[in-house]
């Protein structure tokens, strides 16, 4: 399955064994981990809460990864996103692609946690000295999606 929304932490050798398992033909493997930082806007982070949509955010996460299938043919795309509640270096998101070559694994690796940045129905919540707050979406998430052609809420033509 090439997309999991979980509680439990994931294990990033078991999950990129399996992925490469699928296809012989691959030659590259590109992964990207996402943790919680300790510290945000200034602030020391205790806890982060990640809500979602179920049965949308799965939908959303495989219509990402079917895009990015429609860019790069022959890709294998895994992503494993938790909710719940984290702490500073809880893993948060894996996010990993095959390809033949490591120029297509890259990109589409890139391309996946771009998209899932901008599009995918999380929602962050941070406890912190300073209280709880809501954690918004950042110019620099919609100026990486804009370089890959498109615009955040907006997208991409099927």
């Amino acid at each position: 399955m090439p997309v999991r929304v979980q509680t439990e932490d994931f294990d990033l050798s078991a999950e990129v064994a399996a992925l490469r398992a699928r296809n012989p033909k691959i030659g590259a493997v590109a992964c990207f981990v996402g943790t919680v930082r300790d510290l945000n806007e200034g602030s020391a982070v205790e806890t982060m809460e990640l809500e979602h949509y179920p049965g949308m955010t799965e939908k959303s996460l495989k219509a990402i990864v079917e895009r990015a299938r429609a860019r790069w043919p022959g890709i294998e795309v895994l992503i494993v996103h938790r909710v719940g509640k984290l702490y500073p270096l809880d893993q948060i998101v894996l996010v990993a692609t095959t390809a033949a070559h490591r120029g297509d694994a890259f990109a589409s690796c890139e391309f996946v946690m771009d998209y899932l940045k901008t599009e995918a129905p999380f929602w962050k919540k941070e406890k912190t000295d300073a209280g709880e707050r809501w954690v918004d979406a950042r110019v620099s998430d919609d100026a990486a999606l804009a370089r890959w052609g498109l615009e955040a809420g907006k997208r991409e033509a099927e």
